[in-house]
């Protein structure tokens, strides 16, 4: 898998982990491709602002030191959450097309289980119904979904739910997130 190149900040903490004794500036950010949570530790005299786009890629950054790691999401900060779900549904919106194309092409996971039934509110009849309709043709957008499938709980907001979880959660499968 390749690297993230730019992160979006979800929080700044100037001074460090509140409880920990080591007081250095911590950022809690997001990988804007891969949706990988991180910290990044900020260049001295740097400040970092909630929303704020950085490089984190190979070679010279401006504003970020080096990325402490991954973002284990029982430290996600409460402001932080607010942000990433800022940013998850923003970045649906962006990239309709990718999570439409989810519908046209999910698959079973194994005998009992397919991916379209680990979205919140889906079932096995959504499911069934979301197999039928894209053999007839396959979905263009998250309207057209809900214009031919009936009772189907809003497509989007159940993807930016699954991301969310998958994120803050520990999911036995991800369909989002990497």
């Amino acid at each position: 898998m390749e690297k993230e190149e730019y992160a979006i900040v979800l929080d700044y903490l100037q001074h460090g982990y509140p409880l920990e004794r080591k007081r250095m500036p911590i950022a809690q950010a997001i990988g804007e491709k891969h949706l990988t949570l991180l910290e990044l530790v900020p260049r001295r005299g740097e400040t970092l602002e909630v929303g704020e786009r950085v490089y984190i890629g190979e070679g010279k950054r401006d504003k970020v030191y080096y990325i402490l790691g991954k973002l284990n999401s029982e430290r996600i900060t409460e402001s932080a959450k607010t942000t990433l779900q800022e940013f998850v549904e923003k970045f649906i919106k962006e990239n309709e097309k990718k999570f439409v194309e989810f519908f046209n092409k999910s698959d079973a996971i194994n005998k009992r289980l397919h991916q379209v039934e680990l979205l919140p509110g889906f079932g096995k009849k959504h499911t069934q119904e979301i197999m039928e309709k894209r053999k007839e043709k396959p979905f263009e957008s998250f309207e057209d979904i809900k214009l031919r499938i009936s009772n189907l709980p809003d497509p989007e907001k159940a993807v930016e739910k699954r991301i969310i979880q998958e994120l803050t959660g520990k999911e036995r499968y991800n369909l989002f997130v990497y």
